[in-house]
């Protein structure tokens, strides 16, 4: 017998001597094609074509190959179609609610995808007809939530959230999207809830769901009131925030985990070894071998969690068992469609109050530090448009958590100590440090190491001027913190001083290339201020008063670097040119730390000749300090402790907008539909999945310590 061969909706015996034969199915779908209305020819019609396994290349294919004018002719047809499906939507056969499902997808997208130069109004029309917009919109809807919030199967949850996501990211700009206006009138919010308050279908559905919801989050944010917006902010049920927490911990942390695996593939590989015997000078390109693909959609989801409710900061310190150390062997799970490396939705939660109690031989983790590591990792490399994108996005959640006072609470509380094993950047002047020797510290000592690693890593030719305000920004909002409830931060603060002039010796002996394109003094005037941070209050918040002794000594150590600083600024606030006024700032900005300079130095050479020393050590430098603090006249300078808030709307809504356009945001939600199997609801589904919770001490603040005038001073010691 002849084998038949199936090949774009034909089916053709191997023997060529017969013309090939066409699937039902697809002898159907060309009845729509045609200008009759297939339903009056066979009544049965519409019932038939829903128990079709649906062709979606061939439906798709047909409506790509019709020119504008063909497509018009047979609009009444596609009306029918599209409500029939709506309408089959409520069928009890599971078969034709899921071809259904399907046959919409691709009649959305097929339309959609012929129509990208009209209108949104004109595809609305293409498809359901203006006279019955409003009725079908509301029906499907209703449908897509009775189904997602129903105890039915699984995979028909999957494919109405597959829909809705096609629905959403089918234009390139989703605020161009008009069919969304039907989304925010008739809303789908409680049943994305529901999902994510719900173990089990929060491991089946939960990426699906919290990418839906930060997309829906951002149509038309700016321009009108978005519902989903004002929801967002006002949900309080714990379940709910702790499994949004999870499905975004559970991304960061599988994009964790494979970047891991990949560098661990090179360093134990010939590469390695190659490397190792001609040297670093491949260090470079082994760090482009193993980048990984960023996930914005996920970033986004924490960021719109984290900007719009305040209960959500309370997740981001939930302890739980570090994902990816302990695994749990879970039931089969059916087979999903190859995604890019890092934007796979996880298949299941690795985290089970049951089956991984806490206990002294595992890491605890939470999802601040997930995302702290995740940050380490696509913050290494600015160069490639996502990866600047992501780098910058993981700079204003950071923002976020340091602009509010509970977060800051938990960051640096000493009860909740964490060991933060961040990537750092291979450079040929450093070795890698040594995971077992990470202190265990509050997480804000872990912040401050990303923001010194970021400092450090990117003065380059394309410099990230932006990232780096952002950096700056970071630092001061928690110094301001530290300043105002005096906590007292045991932190290697040297690290910070050293970085921050290093930067400042970058922008000077880059002056000409940088100015061509960067306001430079704007970043070298917020430096300039975190030292003036440290010596005006930082006997409020340094942790000893040797610490304190250490910033002067470091001050004078690189005086060469001030002054090269203030003779650049002097020379261009002295000219008339653009940069005057900029520049002007900065003068006036570095009074006391010149006035350090001017005052220790000349006692320093004095106690070198006094005692025929020629190079000082750095205990004798301090000796000198010590001994003349209460000769040294400072300047109250007013504002250093204050800052401007962080704020979406006026500065961010370009980067939004562009963020979620089509070529921005790599969620894999623009391929081929899934061709999902179908399940009995919770056929493969795992047990249920809790957060242990630590238990959390919150400092509290030991008062406020007001801006005092500067004396001739004696330096409080403590």
């Amino acid at each position: 017998m002849a084998q038949v061969e199936k090949r774009g909706g034909l089916l053709r015996k191997s023997s060529a001597s017969k013309k090939p034969l066409k699937e039902k199915v697809v002898l159907m779908y060309d009845e729509i094609f045609m200008m009759e209305d297939p339903g009056q020819c066979s009544p049965r019609f519409w019932e038939e074509l829903f128990l079709m396994k649906v062709n979606l290349e061939y439906l798709e294919g047909k409506l790509e190959s019709l020119d504008g004018e063909e497509l018009m002719k047979i609009k009444d047809n596609i009306n029918c179609l599209f409500q029939h499906c709506i309408q089959a939507l409520g069928e009890e056969h599971p078969i034709r609610v899921v071809n259904a499902l399907q046959t919409l997808c691709a009649l959305i997208r097929g339309v959609h995808q012929k129509n990208k130069s009209t209108s949104g109004f004109d595809i609305i029309n293409m498809l359901m007809g203006f006279d019955k917009a409003e009725l079908c919109m509301k029906n499907l809807m209703e449908s897509l939530d009775s189904l997602l919030c129903a105890e039915g199967s699984e995979s028909l949850k999957s494919l109405c959230l597959k829909l809705l996501l096609c629905l959403v990211t089918v234009t390139d700009n989703i605020s161009q999207n008009t069919i969304l206006e039907y989304v925010m009138i008739n809303s789908i919010f409680e049943a994305i809830l529901q999902i994510l308050s719900h173990p089990p279908s929060r491991r089946e559905h939960g990426y699906d769901a919290v990418v839906l919801l930060a997309l829906l989050v951002n149509y038309r944010k700016y321009e009108s009131v978005n519902p989903y917006i004002v929801k967002l902010s006002i949900v309080d049920d714990e379940a709910t925030l702790n499994g949004m927490g999870l499905v975004i911990a559970q991304a960061l942390s599988e994009y964790n985990r494979q970047y891991k695996d990949k560098e661990e593939e090179h360093q134990s590989g010939f590469f390695s070894a190659l490397t190792n015997m001609v040297g670093s000078m491949f260090i470079a390109d082994a760090h482009e071998k193993i980048s990984v693909q960023t996930n914005e959609a996920i970033l986004l989801a924490l960021y719109e969690a984290v900007h719009l409710n305040r209960n959500f900061i309370t997740v981001l310190a939930q302890s739980h068992p570090e994902m990816g150390l302990v695994t749990t062997p879970v039931s089969p799970a059916p087979t999903t469609p190859v995604t890019p490396l890092g934007t796979t939705p996880p298949s299941s939660d690795v985290i089970s109050s049951v089956e991984l109690p806490l206990d002294a031989d595992v890491q605890t983790s939470n999802l601040l530090i997930t995302f702290l590591k995740y940050s380490s990792i696509v913050m290494q490399d600015t160069k490639d448009e996502h990866r600047l994108h992501s780098g910058k996005l993981c700079l204003i959640i950071l923002t976020c958590i340091a602009e509010d006072q509970y977060a800051n609470a938990f960051l640096h509380d000493d009860n909740m100590n964490f060991r933060v094993n961040l990537h750092r950047m291979p450079m040929r002047h450093r070795k890698k440090a040594a995971d077992k020797n990470l202190p265990c510290r509050p997480l804000v000592c872990a912040v401050l190491d990303l923001m010194v690693e970021f400092i450090v890593t990117h003065m380059m030719k394309e410099f990230p001027m932006d990232l780096y305000v952002r950096c700056i920004q970071v630092v001061h909002k928690l110094l301001c913190y530290q300043k105002k409830c005096r906590v007292r931060l045991h932190y290697t603060w040297r690290e910070l001083w050293s970085a921050l002039i290093n930067l400042l010796k970058f922008l000077m002996s880059n002056e000409t290339v940088l100015l061509a394109k960067h306001n430079i003094f704007t970043l070298a005037l917020m430096i300039v201020n975190l030292f003036n941070m440290f010596i005006t209050y930082g006997d409020t918040f340094l942790p000893t008063p040797s610490s304190y002794d250490e910033l002067y000594y470091e001050i004078i150590r690189m005086h060469q670097s001030f002054d090269n600083l203030y003779s650049m600024v002097l020379r261009l606030s002295t000219n008339a040119g653009q940069w005057k006024e900029a520049a002007s700032k900065v003068t006036h900005a570095l009074v006391n730390i010149r006035a350090i300079i001017n005052h220790f130095n000349p006692k320093i050479e004095s106690y070198a000749a006094v005692n025929h020393i020629s190079q000082l050590s750095e205990e004798q430098v301090l000796e000198v300090v010590r001994a003349n603090y209460d000769t040294l006249t400072l300047k109250l300078q007013d504002g250093l402790d204050q800052y401007e808030r962080y704020s979406e709307q006026h500065k961010e809504a370009a980067f939004f907008k562009e963020l979620v356009s089509a070529p921005s945001l790599p969620v894999s939600l623009r391929g081929p539909f899934p061709a999902v199997a179908f399940h009995h609801a919770g056929g493969h589904l795992g047990s249920s999945c809790g957060v242990p919770k630590a238990a959390k001490t919150t400092k509290e603040s030991s008062g406020i310590r007001h801006a005092s005038s500067l004396p001739k001073q004696t330096r409080a010691r403590q």
